[in-house]
């Protein structure tokens, strides 16, 4: 493709899906570097990694939470020569093989950004995708874009691709080390003006796969709901400078309504 493609997987307890995953990235012949970041992993994940060629594995000695990990990924991926950095979990739950066609689009239609799907094709239920998760998707879905003014078909994918010029710019060390890191990502991408495509992406939902638990759910919903909110007051000018302006919108002048 021309490119430099890094993939980075950030790894929880995925000792028995890690293989899997990495063989299917390995299989698509365009990835250049793998890395594996293993968040203080109870089970043989930082083991099962140390025996799969090429990749290189960092090891947190403790849990530092999903942010922190995805933080880790970026840094090390930025280190090394590479033009675009595809971030997919390590649990099997979304196909590599989807990576060609989301760097294509990154490639050949200028996104810096591209998020692969569950809602796209309108089957996630289908795929087992539980309700009451669907339902919580598509109403934190619609509130960030009402409030963002973005159209996006959901915010919450763990499969991600942006250019390693945008990663540059985002101040991801000042979010959070928790779930909700995602949402201030995705809105720190969108109050900078940059273009964010979309594909839609088949998932798998087994007992190996990692998946939010009902309580910490809510939490990451209210979380998500306030980060949106605190947004749209930077975006409409009633936050106009400071510190959480610098971080959503990329200046700390007053912006102008």
């Amino acid at each position: 493709m021309g490119k430099r493609i890094t993939v980075v997987m950030p790894a929880y307890n995925a000792e028995r899906t890690l293989k899997r995953t990495y063989r299917e990235v390995k299989d698509t012949g365009i990835v250049d570097r793998i890395i594996v970041v293993d968040d203080g992993s109870n089970d043989g994940t930082a083991r099962v990694a140390g025996t799969l060629n090429g990749v290189n594995l960092i090891v947190h000695e403790r849990n530092m939470g999903y942010g922190a990990n995805q933080k880790t990924c970026y840094s090390e991926a930025l280190k090394g020569k590479t033009d675009i950095v595809i971030m997919i979990h390590a649990d099997y739950q979304y196909t590599p093989k989807l990576i060609p066609a989301i760097a294509s689009l990154i490639i050949a239609n200028g996104f810096d950004c591209v998020l692969a799907s569950r809602i796209l094709g309108g089957k996630a239920t289908e795929q087992g995708m539980p309700y009451w998760k669907y339902l919580g998707n598509r109403i934190l879905t619609l509130s960030c874009n009402v409030l963002t003014g973005a159209k996006l078909s959901e915010y919450h994918t763990g499969y991600r691709a942006f250019t390693a010029e945008l990663l540059r710019e985002l101040p991801i060390r000042k979010n959070s080390d928790d779930f909700v890191f995602d949402i201030e990502m995705l809105l720190e991408i969108i109050g900078r003006g940059k273009n964010i495509g979309e594909i839609g992406c088949p998932t798998k939902y087994f007992d190996e796969a990692s998946s939010i638990k009902p309580l910490k759910s809510m939490k990451y919903g209210y979380e998500c709901l306030r980060e949106a909110a605190v947004f749209w007051l930077c975006r409409s000018g009633v936050i106009g400078r400071g510190r959480l302006a610098a971080k959503y919108l990329g200046q700390s002048r007053r912006v102008k309504r």
